[in-house]
């Protein structure tokens, strides 16, 4: 037993914030962040709560897949920002669903998505469940250091869905999770909290990052999980029609995508207006793939996550 995807949706807050805004309150400006980047403005939440972005997206998703909420027999949410400690954020979102089935979250950053794809996979092929929602939301503005410009132009907030259903075996075609471990590189502390008991100076819970370290380990992760992806699958690294990578720089997606070889054109773009949104990004490009009509059956899609951790996930499907 495998799966196919039956659906997909995404969502997005409704305040888009320019990169001439931020030169507003940081010593930076348009053009240095794009040229850096690729970034020109990015989503963030005001009135919207992660929690909303997440149902939204799952709507669109079940709407898409032609399921209804009853339907589902789990819901596997990837985030690092949720609204919620606990309860799981995955919780939140089947009670709005009106969803009676196990639900729980993961945890891989921006390789997150892949991750759950890989535990829903599991839960698929074991006989567990038939009908899968897998949607990656985050909030990364609210574990920002809005004074670093270095990191604060970076990310943004939304979320991307999935319907999974159990199908023909065969799909995905390859499959891959694994860790090159360095937290220092990528960082958010955990909560300080009131214990009396624990003493002072714990730093706050805010993202810290070695840029230059990540962007050595993202372009050659990316070239070794699509290369692994399409040994695994019997296929060469040319004959994949879609590459969806995770939305971290334009100079990491160029680079890698310039090794490998691949028509420049089939990486998918989405960070120019929505910056790196963690987990959330593959769900959201690949959403907009499906709904543009750029994916026809038969296609071959890799998904590519890379991020904190340092985490790397991939997954080659075929395109149903």
């Amino acid at each position: 037993m495998s799966f196919q995807i039956l659906g997909t949706g995404s969502a997005l807050p409704a305040r888009s914030v320019s990169n001439d805004e931020l030169s507003g309150f940081l010593d930076t400006s348009d053009e240095w962040i794009f040229s850096r980047t690729g970034i020109k403005s990015r989503r963030v939440c005001t009135t919207e709560t992660l929690d909303d972005l997440a149902v939204d997206a799952s709507l669109r998703a079940l709407e898409s897949a032609g399921v209804d909420a009853s339907e589902l027999d789990l819901v596997i949410c990837s985030t690092t920002t949720g609204d919620h400690l606990l309860p799981a954020q995955a919780c939140a979102v089947a009670e709005r669903l009106g969803a009676n089935c196990a639900a729980f979250d993961v945890s891989g950053a921006c390789a997150g998505f892949v991750l759950a794809l890989d535990v829903a996979d599991g839960f698929i092929a074991r006989g567990r469940a038939q009908r899968v929602l897998v949607v990656a939301a985050e909030q990364m503005s609210r574990v920002l250091d809005w004074s670093d410009r270095a990191t604060c132009v970076l990310f943004g907030d939304g979320a991307g869905a999935a319907v999974l259903g159990a199908g023909k075996k065969g799909n995905p075609l390859a499959l891959s999770f694994s860790t090159s471990p360095d937290v220092a590189a990528l960082d958010v502390p955990g909560l300080a909290g009131t214990s009396p008991f624990v003493g002072t100076g714990r730093p706050a819970s805010t993202l810290s990052m070695d840029g230059r370290r990540v962007f050595r380990f993202a372009v050659a992760a990316i070239c070794d999980a699509v290369e692994g992806l399409a040994a695994k699958a019997g296929i060469a690294v040319a004959d994949i029609d879609h590459l969806v990578l995770h939305q971290a720089n334009e100079r990491i997606l160029a680079a890698a995508v310039k090794r490998l070889g691949i028509d420049d054109a089939r990486a998918v773009r989405t960070l120019r207006e929505t910056g790196n949104i963690s987990s959330a990004c593959i769900p959201l490009a690949l959403d907009r793939l499906a709904r543009a009509g750029e994916l026809e059956d038969g296609d071959l899609v890799a998904l590519v996550g890379f991020g904190a951790g340092l985490d790397i996930g991939a997954c080659l499907l075929r395109w149903k």
